[in-house]
Formats: structure tokens, C-alpha cells, sequence
């Protein structure tokens, strides 16, 4: 392992604890902060290498994690290329009785095809998770997003689909841009039961 110490593992915002575990992600959005700042609410995201669960552990340690709302996967990456990673941090979460979020673009299943990811989520004890619709069509999402695996759009909705059955509450987010149509993208979150955030 190297001596360098990782970067920004947690940063604190709108009353909640973040968690940054990667800079790795299966996209590339036209619109991601990471194409304009280093960061977000003064901290520095770009990590200098990913953090082990030990070191996830101890700085979550350093914190009064009373002081939250909820502990919140996001960051620079999409925190799921490290599903084992969120799994084992979130049930030591749970451990502690802290409600946790995951933030994610829903591509996890196309990463884990032989695994039942929302399930594991789940079991995991995680209570909400947060979808990047971003776009209301595929043509769209993949113009704006720039997916790295195929039928991710797909793999978007049925993640979110999942999730709802699995009682996960969950909610779908979008970012308002032109050309994309932000009624479309609320008739689509509330035909799957879930609210709309715009971002």
C-alpha cells in the first residue's frame, strides 16, 4: 500500500457527513463538477489513491456522527465500482445506528451481473438511495452522460425499480439542462413511486 496518505474521505454538508471512496466512475457527464472544480463546499475531492475500509473506518471514527442526518455515499466517482466497500462501511454504520444514503448513477448491476445488488444493499441495512435519472429518454441520457457500458439508461431504471421493491426509499435526481425535459423526468419518477429531485 502506499505511504501517501488518500485525499478527502469525508467532507460535511447540509447537515449530513459525505463519504468520497472514489474517483472512479462508469461515466462521463457533460455536466459533472469534476469537468469545472476540484471540488465542492471548499474541499478537495480528487483522491491520490482510494482509501482502504480501515482508513474509511477510522476517520468516520474521528467524527460525532450524532451530529448527522445521515451518512451519504457520493463524492468524485460513483461509490458503487466499490460495492464491497459500501456494503461492509454501511452495515458498521448501522452498527452504530446511523442512517445511510447512497447516492449512485445505477449502473451497478451491469458492474455486478452475477450479483443481486439491491438485495445485498439491503441486507447491507442501507435506508435510502438517490438515482441520476438526468434525461428522458436513452438518446438523451447517453448524449449528456456518456455511459461507458451498454444499456445504461436501462440499467438505471431497473435499479431504481428494484430498489422500490426491495423498500429501499429511494428518490430520482436530474440536473436542469437544456434539452432535457424536466416533466417528462417527473412523469417517469412518479410512474415508478418516487419523488423528483432537480439539481
Amino acid at each position: 500500500m502506499s505511504d501517501k496518505e488518500p485525499g478527502t474521505i469525508c467532507y460535511e454538508a447540509h447537515g449530513n457527513l459525505y463519504l468520497n471512496i472514489t474517483n472512479r466512475c462508469t461515466a462521463r457527464c457533460t455536466f459533472c463538477i469534476r469537468e469545472q472544480a476540484d471540488g465542492v463546499c471548499g474541499y478537495d475531492l480528487w483522491l491520490l489513491r482510494e482509501p482502504t475500509i480501515k482508513e474509511i473506518k477510522d476517520v468516520l471514527s474521528t467524527y460525532d456522527l450524532s451530529r448527522y442526518r445521515e451518512v451519504v455515499f457520493t463524492g468524485f466517482g460513483e461509490p458503487t465500482t466499490r460495492l464491497d466497500v459500501v456494503l461492509e462501511i454501511t452495515r458498521w454504520l448501522k452498527g452504530r445506528g446511523k442512517r445511510v444514503r447512497l447516492d449512485t448513477n445505477g449502473h451497478t448491476q451491469l458492474m455486478y451481473p452475477d450479483r443481486d445488488v439491491v438485495t445485498e444493499l439491503k441486507q447491507a441495512g442501507l435506508d435510502a438511495v438517490s438515482v441520476s435519472l438526468n434525461a428522458e429518454s436513452e438518446e438523451t441520457y447517453n448524449k449528456i452522460c456518456r455511459p461507458k457500458l451498454e444499456n445504461a439508461y436501462q440499467a438505471m431504471l431497473d435499479l431504481t425499480r428494484s430498489a422500490v421493491n426491495a423498500d429501499i426509499e429511494t428518490r430520482m435526481s436530474v440536473v436542469r439542462l437544456s434539452g432535457v425535459d424536466i416533466n417528462q423526468c417527473e412523469t417517469i419518477a412518479h410512474d415508478m413511486g418516487v419523488d423528483l429531485h432537480i439539481r
